[in-house]
């Protein structure tokens, strides 16, 4: 797969979060951070808006729900136009059924790692997943500088996908950069979600195109995408 740029709105202009859509057109997907002051420590946005997002750009959503019982939530957030959806694996009481709900809905079920959190307990949930989302840094606030100490991560979870044949995104979040996307890329990442990046760039539009123009460079002679 060629790698993808997920611009995150928690970096934009909330009181002008359409046109801040338009502004990213050529992106695969729209990050949407969505955080309830219990599972991190800030608070974001729920159902409303990502029903008027959806309505507002053709853009997919990609909707990472950083928050408490997301067993009860995320099927809503499906529901509200999201073509993807990412639970905490920290947070879920249920993950296989949850991934399952998700999927049944229409939607690609994701689900995250915090830093902390080893991917190997959770080798045997994988086929049940349509992307893992590894946290490069400890989710609640943009604008976080990168945990170079999650690559060895990285490449652990590309190792796995591959041992298993899986067509499964690898998603990285939090300090992706122009000075880091290519070390996420080399380890093993295909799906990059950028905040400050992008929308602190003067011009969001090219800095998405630039991001994806430096992972691919990379994943062209990368190890693991040579293997597959």
């Amino acid at each position: 797969m060629a790698p993808q740029i997920n611009p995150s709105i928690l970096s934009a202009d909330f009181a002008r979060l359409a046109d801040e859509a338009k502004a990213v057109e050529g992106a695969d997907f729209l990050h949407v951070d969505v955080m309830d002051n219990h599972f991190v420590p800030n608070l974001t946005l729920g159902v409303p808006v990502v029903e008027s997002l959806a309505r507002a750009t053709d853009t997919p959503l990609d909707c990472h729900l950083m928050i408490e019982a997301p067993d009860r939530w995320a099927p809503q957030y499906v529901e509200a136009g999201a073509s993807s959806v990412t639970f905490h694996v920290e947070a879920a009481a249920a993950p296989v059924r949850l991934a399952r709900e998700i999927r049944a809905k229409g939607a690609r079920a994701s689900m995250a790692l915090k830093p902390a959190t080893p991917i190997e307990p959770y080798e045997d949930l994988l086929p049940e997943l349509d992307m893992l989302l590894i946290m490069t840094v400890e989710p609640g606030f943009g604008g976080q500088a990168f945990l170079d100490i999650m690559l060895p991560k990285i490449r652990r979870t590309r190792e796995l996908i591959s041992k298993h044949g899986l067509d499964l995104w690898l998603q990285v979040d939090g300090g992706v950069s122009a000075s880091t996307i290519e070390r996420c890329a080399e380890a093993g990442a295909d799906v990059f979600v950028a905040g400050s990046a992008v929308y602190g760039a003067d011009d969001p539009a090219e800095a998405v195109r630039a991001l994806r123009a430096q992972a691919e460079r990379v994943t062209k002679s990368a190890a693991w995408a040579c293997d597959h």
